[in-house]
């Protein structure tokens, strides 16, 4: 009579394991882009009233992309900026035919891969979600450079430093065997004599730049604006 009784128990906790697992795993595939649509309508709305801006340089990307004041640090240049706070690189990639290519830039910089990695996407997933951003992005416009801006190394998301070393290590190897990436390394700059992040370079949060972390961004992009 007890085998009768703990077998059952036992088939139950397998399938309640089992369907949690999947259940977790779906959560895990599942991205929401219709969050982004008021910025993205946005952007385009901008595109109706301003004109649509061609063979020029467009930075996109997450929040780092966004705050960056690209008429004050990079005034002769008429950058377009379509950074979209709390993005990931899968975002630009979705949204890239109403944000990227109607602009026809001849050079992009990307700028994104914390806020994934902190959603607990692995370095192997953010290197393999920027190359398809790179073939999106040439299938349509093969002759435009891209440049990945390395994922920074912050305060608040210090803790994930070795995974977001592989995902660079892992970007930058794309890049050195493509004529048209290339790899913008933003990540030693930003670490002190103790090799951690500069406390200097962000605000209060410890994760966005101040100014003085964006002299340093600006220092290591603009070589790839004479190219």
């Amino acid at each position: 009579m007890k085998t009768r009784v703990i077998i059952p128990r036992m088939i139950i906790m397998v399938l309640f394991f089992h369907f949690s697992i999947d259940s977790w795993a779906d959560e895990k595939s599942e991205h929401d882009f219709k969050r982004w649509e008021r910025s993205i309508s946005e952007f385009e709305l901008k595109d109706q009233k301003q004109g649509v801006q061609k063979q020029g340089v467009l930075f996109v990307g997450s929040s780092s992309i966004r705050l960056w004041d690209l008429e004050k640090y990079f005034p002769s240049q008429k950058a377009i900026n379509r950074g979209f706070g709390g993005s990931e690189i899968v975002d630009s990639t979705h949204f890239a035919d109403r944000i990227i290519l109607n602009h026809e830039p001849r050079l992009i910089f990307l700028y994104a891969g914390d806020n994934d990695l902190s959603r607990d996407r692995t370095a192997e997933e953010v290197a393999g979600d920027f190359q398809k951003f790179t073939e999106v992005i040439h299938k349509r416009l093969p002759k435009t450079r891209i440049v990945f801006i390395a994922i920074k190394p912050s305060l608040r998301r210090w803790e994930l430093a070795d995974t977001i070393m592989k995902a660079n290590q892992l970007i930058c190897q794309r890049c050195a065997n493509h004529n048209f990436l290339d790899y913008a390394d933003v990540w030693n700059p930003m670490l002190g004599a103790d090799c951690k992040p500069r406390p200097e370079l962000f605000k209060s949060d410890g994760l966005h730049l101040n100014h003085e972390g964006y002299l340093v961004w600006t220092k290591v992009v603009k070589p790839y604006l004479c190219q």
